[in-house]
């Protein structure tokens, strides 16, 4: 009599007979009742008989048993362990197919049933511990089992040996379902997927005994896959990255500022080689700046300080500021009509690049994309500006937030979320470094602060990393590649800095003269209405602001309107915006200073804002125009107005992605453009473009050295923009001050030709002298312009509409 305990050994099923037989033994020995047709085909289990209940008395004994002692229907594989009471562990079908755990899912022993097996190994009954009486003890749990083992076995597992199941397929196809068994989840498809990965994974005694191999499962359906994506030629993974790089954000950002600084400058670009904004005086003399550094840089570069203007001065290029860092563009073409072709373009750039400098910051801080376009367009375009479209050097200012949002990129810093060491970069340190340096170029009148701001932002940051250090005990990350970028950057900025303030230095030594005083700050300090007054060039506010501006004493500087739209929106950001509370009151009290120094003296007399910066910083005493500080007081607004235009997006988005149905939700997201749009109508001109006066054809002939007359601060514009053909070496020329050399050569002129006059300018190195007839009218050379000059030693020709005289 056995006890129940299996073999050691694999148990070998009998080799004839259907799964249904095989799966039947039990304690007696009896073999179990197969399953009728239509009981599998319903889904039907036959309910149980005698035979299959009620095993006989010695049926054990007469049980087939292996050659390793196990019962021969035992279907187990592995070596279960028995229990602590003596038992055998109930294995599953699943178990002996696979290895792995059991239960209903997963044929027994063949690899044909799909997942409706779910006899046990003997059918034993739950309790492991053998009862006292093997025969009789457990028959109605074997019955149970058995009677369950029948239905499911004969409903989805084939033959063992081979015997085709009931549906006319092969073995292993499993899609006999049974009702309630699990089997019947999926589609036919899936279920012979199924069974085929069963049929890899375990081979059926059949199949040992005849050599025969069941197909993989993956290998059937092969012919039903998706063909592979062919691989993507050249031409298709470049035109896949050029579009990627067209609707790129900072592309689309880039097109979309140099669209709108077409619109907003206007009829600019009408006619770019024959007319100039605002007037032809001030664009004339930068026109010219742009052509000599690009002429001289290719031609003779240690001479760039030397111009052909103001001859015989020394330093002359550095009256005025310069715009070197458009040196590049200076090297395209040559003439008068080329420069004033450049000088239109450049204009047009600066609004752009102002623009999109502003924007890249606002980002950088946290603004969202609306947000940061207000803030780019009210930076470029505030009312203020228009007054300036004469004076290239206030407006090529986009240098200045570009490189902010740069360098606080390559520090991984942000308004909104502070500092994050993981987005550190030295390469957009070296960058902003860089833009900061070519700001620097283009002129000392804007770039002078940023120069001290970016040295102030230097001390400040190295205090505060320094008393956190001290604090906590802990330095915060920084790495030694970013301070090198900091270092190495800083010094080219630094250098670039004292190469460009040298040749000032050199003029003021010379002209001491040349320097401001506080009285002439004073007179172009504005008073705080300027602040709310537009100036004529607005196309929205300039005429009605016609008395405003009336009252002030020299309204083109002190017209400082950054626009009451921009106004209304940053008011809003102190109370609801992206940024933290905080950051909106430093933000504001930004605002605040930068306004008092707009000031100058107009601000308690300038004692605590102004004044100690003239007296004690270097190079403040040239800048002569306080007004032109409300730059900064434009961007902080701006900054504050992208804080709660991007608060109201966020919002918006929202709101409509809660809505049900979502229709509103494009209207809404259209009216999150509104404050964007007020800001650039607010921004429209009216600025005037006059025709620049043609270069008399006497320039072009006439041998240098050589002195246009008549003479005078804004002739002398044209003369320097008539020059740049050939660049000869002219007397004449407009800056900010006016060298005494100058005034006596305009002074001694006045009586030319006379001896006294020819002597004097043979002095000079002066070979050449042309007269305009164009320009004489109410001079004293309306009359001695045709007198004889024969006995002075000189000849005269007439040239086209001018009168040439050679000394």
């Amino acid at each position: 009599m056995t006890t129940g305990q299996p073999g050691t050994g694999k148990a070998r099923p009998t080799p004839t007979g259907t799964d249904a037989e095989t799966r039947s033994a039990t304690a007696s020995g009896t073999p179990a009742q197969p399953a009728r047709t239509s009981d599998v085909v319903s889904g039907k289990t036959p309910a149980p008989t005698a035979e299959t209940t009620a095993p006989s008395a010695g049926a054990v004994a007469d049980q087939p048993r292996s050659s390793d002692g196990g019962t021969a229907g035992a279907i187990t594989s592995g070596d279960p362990q028995p229990s602590k009471s003596g038992g055998a562990k109930k294995e599953t079908a699943g178990d002996a197919a696979t290895g792995k755990g059991g239960g209903r899912k997963g044929s027994a022993a063949t690899g044909g049933g799909a997942e409706g097996g779910t006899a046990t190994s003997d059918s034993t009954a739950k309790d492991s511990s053998p009862a006292k009486d093997s025969n009789t003890a457990k028959a109605d749990s074997t019955a149970k089992a058995d009677s369950t083992a029948k239905a499911d076995s004969t409903t989805t597992n084939p033959a063992k040996d081979g015997t085709p199941a009931m549906d006319g397929t092969d073995g292993g196809s499993g899609d006999v379902v049974v009702k309630g068994t699990g089997a019947g989840k999926g589609t036919w498809w899936s279920r012979g997927r199924r069974a085929g990965r069963t049929d890899g994974q375990a081979k059926t005694d059949g199949d040992t005994k005849t050599g025969a191999a069941t197909p993989d499962g993956s290998d059937r359906w092969e012919a039903f896959a998706s063909a592979p994506e062919p691989r993507p030629s050249i031409v298709t993974r470049a035109g896949r990255a050029v579009g990627r790089f067209l609707i790129h954000e900072w592309t689309l950002a880039t097109l979309g500022a140099l669209a709108l600084a077409v619109l907003m400058t206007w009829p600019t670009l009408r006619y770019p080689r024959y007319t100039l904004p605002q007037d032809y005086w001030d664009p004339s003399l930068q026109a010219w700046q742009m052509a000599w550094s690009g002429h001289i840089l290719l031609a003779e570069p240690a001479r760039l300080w030397q111009s052909n203007t103001f001859f015989p001065e020394l330093w002359s290029f550095a009256f005025s500021d310069t715009l070197l860092g458009y040196a590049p563009a200076g090297m395209l073409g040559s003439g008068p009509e080329d420069a004033i072709l450049r000088y239109n373009i450049m204009f047009v750039l600066a609004h752009a690049l102002a623009t999109l400098g502003a924007y890249a910051l606002a980002r950088q801080l946290g603004a969202g994309r609306i947000g940061a376009a207000v803030a780019g367009v009210s930076y470029a375009y505030a009312p203020w500006l228009l007054a300036q479209a004469g004076h290239l050097h206030v407006l090529s200012n986009g240098g200045i937030p570009l490189a902010l949002a740069m360098l606080a990129r390559g520090h991984g810093w942000s308004l909104r979320h502070g500092y994050r060491p993981e987005r550190r970069h030295d390469g957009w340190v070296y960058a902003g470094w860089l833009v900061a340096a070519w700001q620097l170029s283009l002129g000392f009148g804007i770039g002078l602060p940023f120069a001290y701001l970016l040295a102030c932002a230097v001390i400040v940051t190295a205090v505060l990393y320094y008393a956190r250090r001290l604090r906590t005990g802990q330095a915060v990350p920084f790495g030694r590649r970013l301070f090198l970028a900091d270092l190495l950057g800083g010094l080219f900025f630094a250098g670039v800095g004292l190469l460009m303030a040298f040749p000032f230095f050199k003029v003021t030594e010379l002209h001491p003269y040349a320097e401001r005083t506080i009285g002439d700050i004073s007179i172009f300090s504005p008073p705080a209405s300027g602040f709310v007054t537009a100036p004529a060039e607005s196309r929205i506010w300039g005429g009605l602001h016609e008395g405003a501006r009336a009252a002030l004493p020299w309204h083109p500087e002190m017209t400082l309107l950054p626009g009451f739209v921009l106004y209304a929106l940053a008011a809003g950001g102190l109370f609801f915006s992206v940024w933290r509370l905080r950051h909106r009151l430093l933000l504001l009290a930004g605002v605040l200073v930068t306004m008092a120094f707009a000031m100058g003296t107009r601000f308690f007399d300038g004692t605590f804002t102004y004044v100690p910066l003239f007296e004690h910083l270097p190079g403040w005493s040239g800048l002569r125009t306080p007004g032109r500080l409300m730059l900064w007081t434009t961007l902080l607004l701006g900054l504050l107005a992208a804080g709660a235009v991007t608060a109201l997006t966020d919002r918006v988005r929202e709101l409509t992605a809660q809505r049900i149905p979502s229709w509103p939700g494009p209207w809404l997201r259209m009216a999150t453009l509104l404050p964007l749009l007020l800001v650039a109508v607010e921004g429209l001109n009216t600025t005037p473009h006059p025709v620049v006066p043609t270069q008399p054809a006497a320039m072009r002939s006439a041998e240098g050295p050589l002195l246009v007359l008549p003479s005078n601060q804004s002739l002398d514009q044209h003369v320097m923009l008539w020059s740049t053909s050939g660049f000869p070496d002219v007397v004449n020329g407009g800056s900010g001050f006016t060298p005494r050399q100058l005034d006596d050569v305009r002074r001694v002129s006045q009586s030319f030709p006379d001896q006294t006059s020819v002597d004097y300018l043979r002095t000079l190195g002066v070979r050449s002298v042309v007269l305009l007839r164009g320009q004489v009218v109410g001079t004293p050379w309306e009359i001695t312009i045709d007198a004889p000059v024969e006995s002075l030693g000189i000849s005269r020709q007439d040239v086209g509409d001018a009168v040439v005289y050679r000394l």
